[in-house]
């Protein structure tokens, strides 16, 4: 047997994979999903608001239009999805494979601390914008959430966004990234990133970055997006169920305020040592750079200027309103 020309053969394979590599359409096909799913949104709304003109009805403060505007961005990502699958060939249980069984406490524990912790700072960055003139708005889009109500409000926005956004934003976007040769950090940080400018709320911007690194990194170390999925469920869950009983966190007395955020502080820090130092890094951790970025980001373009653009406008009709 010619062992040489096995060896040839073999060298021959690695080679073609490492030109897929070069190629890179995990990244191509990334940002492809990032631009359609923000397309997809604005043409809906679009359609929703000519059919509501052509009503000439004034339902804007109707539950059922609250719920239908919930339904509407994740249908956006469901058609997503479904379309990456059937494009790519990609198996869903490359995304839901079950992961070791701690990621899940983790995953709590991670949640809590940045639900508590961290979405302070984000009440320092709209103080921030109001001493500039800016008006924070009233959250007046949630539906009704008192008894019965809060079961379907729990599905709408809770549930499908943590099926459906983690499976857009940490299955396709952020592991396009890492198949695409990305480093862990920038892979991290920048879906993180995308993930909060999708969502077009100023006063929420680095909430929703830090949770979108958050879920990002989860799925890195557990290799899959399960545990994100809880993370997300619980952050979304708890706040409908806390608006719903009227919870105040600022009227707690002090001890109370000290213990919570202490609680708090004490979770996040220990599941992220957890993630970063006991669990270990996974294959690939080290990798560097966001090679072939030029891909992702023209491919990705359209639906980062749609999104910036809706952030910007909701920004400055902060400070004209």
């Amino acid at each position: 047997m010619d062992f040489s020309a096995i060896s040839c053969y073999n060298d021959g394979m690695e080679n073609m994979e490492a030109e897929n590599i070069v190629n890179r359409p995990p990244l191509r096909e990334a940002g492809l999903c990032y631009s359609l799913s923000a397309v997809l949104s604005v043409l809906l709304s679009l359609l929703l608001s000519v059919v509501l003109l052509a009503a000439g009805g004034d339902v804007g403060g109707e539950d059922w239009f609250k719920y239908l505007t919930f339904l509407l961005t994740q249908v956006c990502f469901a058609c997503v999805a479904t379309l990456f699958f059937r494009r790519t060939g990609t198996s869903p249980k490359e995304f839901y494979r079950a992961p070791k069984w701690y990621y899940f406490p983790a995953a709590v524990l991670l949640q809590f601390g940045l639900l508590f912790s961290l979405n302070a700072l984000n009440e320092y960055f709209v103080d921030f914008l109001s001493m500039l003139g800016y008006r924070p708005s009233l959250s007046d889009a949630v539906p009704a959430l008192d008894g019965w109500n809060l079961l379907p409000a729990m599905l709408v926005i809770a549930v499908l966004p943590a099926l459906f956004e983690e499976t857009v934003f940490r299955g396709i976007l952020f592991g396009g990234m890492r198949k695409g040769g990305w480093g862990a950090v920038p892979a991290v940080l920048l879906s993180g990133a995308l993930f909060s400018l999708f969502h077009g709320n100023p006063e929420q911007t680095i909430y929703q970055f830090l949770c979108g690194a958050a879920f990002a990194l989860l799925a890195l170390k557990a290799g899959s997006i399960l545990p994100g999925m809880l993370a997300h469920l619980l952050n979304n869950g708890l706040i409908l169920v806390m608006t719903s009983l009227n919870l105040d966190l600022t009227a707690l007395p002090v001890t109370g305020t000290i213990i919570l955020y202490a609680l708090s502080a004490l979770s996040l820090a220990g599941s992220l040592a957890f993630l970063f130092i006991w669990d270990g890094p996974k294959d690939g951790i080290g990798q560097r750079g966001m090679k072939g970025g030029k891909l992702f980001f023209v491919t990705a373009s359209v639906g980062i200027g749609i999104c910036a653009i809706e952030w910007i406008y909701v920004l400055v009709t902060g400070f004209v309103s």
